[in-house]
């Protein structure tokens, strides 16, 4: 049941099908069109991206979600708002893709408030790092952008060590923040609004994959 006991409806044309797409994704045939692609990693509830896909109608949204109680609930709101322009995966976003997304094929990754795995032990499953990082700049097109945001300190010193890494092949630039993002805010997501209640900080970066690469 959803919030205040609404039951969640699954929206078959939201839901990305892959055993309908063959192997490497063909976007333009997943959207019907040829348009910029926006994947983001963890798409929670879906906030972000229902106020994205509103904002641009003249771009593609991907999101990735493995939680299920979270992917139900953003499946059924980019359902009731009636977003074409959106489609939701649940799926192991390291594996799908490294596997399933295309080469310069994506405009903008997007991963916001990623599990920080806090236990020091447990720092290997984080998404950032240079084995997955690089998986996301194989597939953004050249001038791709990947847009970073984290309330844990320690993530995101990671995050910096990870990316300084690579300076052949990224650029540090100004972190865009998203038209929908409420005075505050940095992302507008519902991570993040619960965070700022609780007066955390809130660290964001920014990168483009080089022209040249």
């Amino acid at each position: 049941m959803g919030t205040m006991g609404r039951e969640l409806k699954e929206y078959g044309d939201v839901v990305l099908q892959l055993e309908e797409t063959g192997g490497v994704l063909d976007f333009a045939r997943v959207f019907g069109r040829v348009a910029p692609v926006h994947i983001e990693i963890g798409s929670g509830k879906g906030t972000f991206l229902v106020a994205q896909a509103q904002l641009h109608p003249e771009a593609d949204f991907l999101g990735l979600e493995w939680a299920s109680k979270f992917y139900r609930h953003a499946v059924d709101r980019i359902g009731r708002w009636g977003l074409r322009n959106v489609r939701l995966l649940r799926a192991d976003a390291a594996t799908f893709l490294r596997e399933r997304v295309p080469a310069a094929s994506v405009d903008c990754f997007h991963l916001y408030f990623p599990d920080p795995w806090p236990k020091k032990r447990h720092r290997k499953r984080r998404f950032l790092q240079s084995a997955n990082l690089e998986v996301l700049l194989r597939g953004l097109k050249p001038g791709g952008e990947i847009r970073l945001a984290t309330d844990h300190a320690d993530y995101f010193q990671q995050i910096r060590e990870v990316t300084s890494l690579y300076p052949g092949q990224m650029e540090p630039i100004a972190f865009e923040r998203p038209a929908a993002a409420r005075e505050g805010e940095m992302t507008g997501t519902n991570y993040e609004r619960k965070y700022v209640k609780q007066n955390r900080p809130i660290y964001t970066t920014a990168f483009r994959k080089r022209q040249d690469v």
